[in-house]
């Protein structure tokens, strides 16, 4: 591109916000599509895009400003949007491995970022400050990438989405307690400090009843009145969110407290869905300029300096978070399969550690390179995480002979919950409890025959459980699963599995389902189901001896069915 041409038009831009938003927006377009055709994550594309927009490139955008306005009211609605996901119940829920795991790999993580930034020589306060920084995990990523893989109710993936829970609860209260402190310190200048604190402290607990009564008395009343107008209703809630992050602010707490606890107010109302899922847009879209204006406050020139201590930090991110969930799960008695894949799904840092290092920079805590050291650490290992998820089985099997130190000799977890105390010998093992599936099962047992279904949704597996029947959890693609289970007896191994689109990097279960039937020497019949006819043939190719077809053959029942129930019904001739 002509640069005279970019010379020329960068001062036009700069000279107009219309002009200035209309450019970012159009080169964050520009720069996501690239980031999807490479894999990686938008946050990745909107970091540069600031960074190009910014000072050290072309500078039609500086610090401040409107970028940082509409950055503010992003993270309100980001912590609004978390307090509305709050529930009494939800550490109850989420069970003791999801809060071990959590807990161990935060505290450990945050000690092994700190003793490795004072070896850099930082001070004591910004060792810490990064070190709680690389301690999260990126919820966004991780959801989305073992979404479009299919694993997000394997048992790793509630491992790894248990964890994100406690990470982001952690997160949120770090954020917290820090710009209340921050606040309280830049206040405290004419009373002194615990004075400060303890005013602090004063208006947190007005806070605190304020919203206790107006969950009790008027929530519930107000947001049924504004419900019947859906755009009144999205009206509102930005609203109430913004007005208590104001509230917050101005008495001197922090405008992230006020957002999280607008939306703990209306946490307990029916339509806390319903406003979650109108605001989840708005959010993205406003987000958007957060990491703009993080790529806006980056010097290249002083990132130089950085370089080497974040590839060096990105490192220990990249391989101390895995071996560290690795350890704790394996000592909990999981497998080695399922600690590797949920340690591998959390090996990068979070958007909201940077949020985090962003707020301490704000608040004087840290200086610009230490924001520009964690953003380039943040780059370097969401975008290889990225490609890590998507290779994880391949990367399994490649690591899987050095991995046994992480494994128990004992019975692992996933071996205890299945245990079989009914039968040991089926007539068929069943592969899939969907909807499909379970219609099935109970077809095989009213014709008189033992089935044991596999299912790699736990919750699945304990409803089976619940009606009587035997079941296992079990992930189709981990070869080792096969020689758990009972196929000497069985005279059919039926796949049932859902339809769905196996790209390139992931692989299709239902073929690993033969080929672990193959190896285990399977003596009986194979049976798949697909939803596509011209997969027929690659499935009885590689093995399957019956192929079903659901949507065809209960068309077919249906025609049948009619023609039945009609005695003088006629063929066509």
């Amino acid at each position: 591109m002509d640069m005279s041409f970019i010379g020329a038009i960068t001062p036009i831009i700069a000279g107009s916000t219309f002009y200035q938003f209309a450019a970012i927006l159009f080169m964050a377009a520009g720069a996501g599509f690239l980031a999807s055709l490479l894999r990686q994550p938008l946050i990745v594309a909107f970091i540069a895009v600031g960074v190009v927009a910014g000072p050290s490139v072309l500078g039609i955008v500086a610090e401040g400003g409107e970028i940082t306005l509409l950055a503010k009211l992003g993270i309100a609605i980001l912590l609004f949007i978390v307090g509305l996901k709050l529930d009494v119940k939800l550490i109850r829920n989420l069970g003791a491995v999801a809060v071990v795991i959590g807990v161990v790999q935060m505290a450990l993580t945050i000690a092994g970022g700190m003793a490795l930034s004072l070896l850099f020589g930082f001070d004591p306060q910004t060792a810490m400050m990064i070190g709680i920084a690389f301690a999260f995990s990126s919820t966004i990523i991780i959801v989305k990438m073992l979404s479009d893989k299919k694993e997000i109710d394997s048992m790793h993936g509630r491992i790894a989405l248990g964890v994100l829970i406690i990470q982001d609860l952690a997160v949120v209260m770090a954020m917290v307690v820090m710009a209340t402190i921050g606040s309280a310190s830049a206040e405290a200048t004419q009373t002194s400090l615990p004075a400060e604190l303890l005013r602090v402290a004063g208006y947190t607990f007005l806070l605190l009843v304020f919203v206790g009564l107006f969950m009790r008395f008027a929530a519930l009343r107000l947001v049924d009145r504004v419900a019947h107008t859906p755009e009144l209703l999205l009206c509102f809630s930005i609203a109430w969110a913004v007005a208590l992050a104001a509230v917050c602010d101005y008495i001197g707490l922090s405008k992230e407290l006020g957002g999280l606890v607008a939306g703990v107010a209306l946490a307990s109302t029916p339509y806390r869905d319903a406003i979650i899922s109108r605001l989840a847009p708005l959010r993205d879209f406003l987000l958007l300029f957060f990491f703009i204006a993080l790529g806006v406050q980056l010097d290249l020139n002083g990132l130089g300096g950085q370089i080497v201590p974040a590839l060096v930090m990105a490192g220990f991110v990249l391989v101390a978070k895995p071996l560290i969930i690795m350890s704790v799960a394996g000592m909990l008695g999981y497998a080695k399969r399922t600690s590797f894949l949920a340690g591998l799904s959390l090996a990068q840092i979070s958007e909201f550690s940077l949020i985090f290092i962003s707020m301490a920079f704000a608040l004087g805590m840290v200086d610009q390179d230490v924001l520009g050291l964690v953003t380039l650490v943040g780059l370097i290992t969401i975008g290889i995480s990225t490609y890590l998820i998507s290779m994880s089985h391949s990367l399994y099997r490649f690591a899987e002979p050095y991995l046994t130190v992480f494994e128990r000799k004992s019975a692992t977890r996933e071996a205890t919950e299945n245990a079989l105390n009914k039968k040991t010998k089926y007539d068929i093992v069943l592969f899939g409890l969907g909807r499909y599936g379970r219609l099935m099962a109970h077809g095989f047992l009213e014709r008189g025959y033992s089935v044991l279904a596999v299912d790699f949704n736990p919750e699945e597996i304990k409803r089976w459980r619940a009606q009587g029947y035997d079941g296992v959890y079990g992930d189709a693609c981990d070869p080792e699963f096969f020689h758990s289970l009972p196929l000497k007896s069985a005279q059919w191994v039926v796949s049932a599995l859902p339809q769905h689109d196996f790209g390139i990097t992931h692989e299709d279960p239902r073929l690993i389902i033969i080929e672990g039937l193959k190896a285990e020497k399977f003596k009986g019949k194979v049976g798949m189901a697909c939803h596509r006819e011209a997969s027929i043939e690659k499935f009885k190719k590689a093995g399957a001896n019956l192929v079903f077809l659901p949507f065809h053959d209960a068309a077919d029942r249906a025609v049948n069915m009619v023609f039945e129930s009609d005695g003088n019904a006629k063929k066509k001739a």
